[in-house]
């Protein structure tokens, strides 16, 4: 497998999506969506930081739906994402 291919099988990323999911409580952080989530997205995406791979504070579980509205367009959304994690510690 490429370096730079998501192995979800790998023990770091499991470790990372976990901690995402405690974090959020298993819901959706889009705002105003009351959805469970199903999805640990990337804030900063996965290909495009390699150092920031497996930093909790790089995720946020979304639902499939709102995962789906913002898959490509994370530059969009990443100071939302961002601010949202913040308030979170």
């Amino acid at each position: 497998m490429a370096r730079n291919s998501r192995d979800k099988d790998d023990p770091q990323y499991k470790v990372w999506r976990a901690a995402v999911v405690k974090r959020d409580k298993g819901r959706c952080q889009m705002p105003s969506c009351k959805r469970k989530g199903r999805e640990a997205h990337h804030i900063t995406r996965y290909h495009d930081a390699p150092h920031l791979r497996f930093e909790v504070r790089n995720g946020i579980y979304l639902c499939r739906n709102c995962h789906w509205m913002v898959r490509n367009k994370e530059h969009v959304y990443a100071s939302l994402f961002m601010k949202i994690v913040a308030e979170k510690k």
